[in-house]
């Protein structure tokens, strides 16, 4: 039986160290660097649903299952799957205030041969996450689910 650890692929902190707000009104683009200073995070946020400044720390998981016993998501929509109404089965998405699915859609070898970048889609708002080979690989898969709190 899977657990909620082998379904959660990534799990770091980190702090906010750049934001830009120019491209579009209610989404701002945070660049952001991991506690241990190895990974870095580019990431659009909808910052009318989650605002976020400069110097925060945000702890970020991604996921290929909200389900807490690891189980998959069984076909359901991610809605389905989401936040626990009406007595539902509580899921990851609970312990966090900004949930998002979406879509890895590519990966780069660095040039130092040690790192790799993974490209993501949230609907359009976008994540690049750039670290150690060995921090990333687990996110070779299609879809994850993104989870943040501060």
């Amino acid at each position: 039986m899977a657990t909620a650890g082998d379904t959660q692929l990534f799990d770091e902190s980190f702090t906010i160290t750049t934001e830009d707000h120019a491209k579009y009104d209610r989404v701002g683009r945070y660049g952001a660097t991991s506690a241990d200073h190895q990974t870095v995070m580019t990431l659009d946020i909808n910052t009318e649903l989650y605002p976020c400044q400069v110097g925060e720390t945000l702890h970020c998981v991604l996921a290929s299952s909200l389900s807490l016993d690891g189980t998959k998501d069984d076909g359901k929509g991610w809605r389905d799957v989401g936040r626990n109404v009406d007595g539902a089965e509580p899921t990851l998405a609970d312990m966090f205030d900004y949930v998002c699915h979406g879509k890895i859609y590519k990966f780069e070898d660095g040039e130092d041969g040690q790192t790799i970048k993974a490209y993501i889609s949230f609907g359009g708002l976008l994540m690049a996450l750039e670290g150690p080979y060995k921090k990333l690989t687990p996110l070779r898969v299609d879809y994850v689910y993104l989870l943040l709190k501060k």
